[in-house]
């Protein structure tokens, strides 16, 4: 691999990934895509789909499914946590979540283990609801 090659994936890299600190909500890839490409930034889609499931197979995005969509999110600092997603605009607010005994319970309930889960929840924000 010639060092122009790698030294255009770390432009590319660090231009998908400042475009995602840019945004305080929920972008999908194409979105996302689109204004790399309107700032001049020069990435194949294919590209910003790896390196944002790169992002968050590494913890540093967070992902959720909305309408058959993927979309991301950098990460906060504050370790594990969980989204309010407006469904209308991709307003997102980080919420605690649910106590371990909460969990524990459910699973138990059920007869399951817990190996990992997510907890998104969607609806509308209030601005969304008073249009």
């Amino acid at each position: 691999m010639s060092s122009e090659r790698i030294e255009r994936n770390t432009k590319q890299k660090d231009a998908i990934h400042a475009a995602l600190a840019a945004c305080d909500e929920f972008i999908s890839a194409q979105e996302l895509h689109r204004k790399l490409e309107d700032g001049g930034v020069k990435v194949g889609l294919a590209t910003v789909y790896r390196q944002l499931n790169a992002l968050a197979d590494t913890g540093e995005a967070d992902t959720v499914r909305l309408d058959g969509q993927q979309l991301f999110r950098l990460c906060g600092d504050d370790g594990h946590h969980h989204h309010l997603v407006c469904k209308n605009c991709g307003k997102t607010v980080e919420i605690e979540s649910p106590s371990e005994s909460w969990l524990k319970g459910i699973a138990d309930k059920y007869d399951f283990t817990i190996e990992n889960h997510t907890l998104e929840v969607f609806g509308l924000c209030a601005d969304c609801r008073n249009r």
